[in-house]
C-alpha cells in the first residue's frame, strides 16, 4: 500500500485528497499541518509521495519552503505542490519538486496519470 503524506491542508480539502487517493490508488494518506512535523516523517522513510499545500491551513506558512526542503534531501521521496497556481508550480519544480496540480485538478485524467506513476494503478 503506498503511503502518502499531506503536508498543511485544511480538514475538507485533506478529506477530498485523501478519499481519491485511497479510491484510485488504495493509498495510506497521513496528514501533518507543519514543515517540522513533515520532514520527521519523511526522515523515517516509508513515505511514496509528499503533498504539499502552497500555503498551509494552519498558520499560513509557505509549503514551497518545505518543498525545498525535502527536495533536497538524500533519498528524497518524490515531492508535488498542491495549487493551481502556475507561478507556483513553476517555482516548485525549481526547487526540485515533481509537477503538482491544483486541487480542482482532483480525478483529472492528467491528475492520475502523474500519480500512478508514483503510486502505481
Amino acid at each position: 500500500m503506498p503511503r502518502v503524506l499531506n503536508v498543511g491542508q485544511c480538514v475538507p480539502d485533506h478529506m477530498s485528497i485523501s478519499s481519491y487517493l485511497r479510491r484510485k490508488f488504495d493509498a495510506d494518506v497521513v496528514k501533518v499541518d507543519s514543515e517540522e512535523d513533515a520532514l520527521e516523517l519523511v526522515s523515517r522513510g516509508n513515505v511514496d509521495l509528499v503533498l504539499v499545500n502552497r500555503l498551509y491551513d494552519a498558520d499560513g506558512a509557505s509549503g514551497l519552503q518545505t518543498v525545498q526542503a525535502i527536495a533536497s534531501g538524500d533519498e528524497a521521496p518524490p515531492v508535488m505542490l498542491v495549487s493551481n497556481f502556475a507561478d507556483a508550480q513553476e517555482r516548485a519544480v525549481k526547487a526540485g519538486a515533481l509537477l503538482g496540480f491544483g486541487k480542482g485538478e482532483i480525478s483529472a485524467a492528467e491528475t492520475d496519470e502523474k500519480l500512478a506513476s508514483i503510486l502505481g494503478s
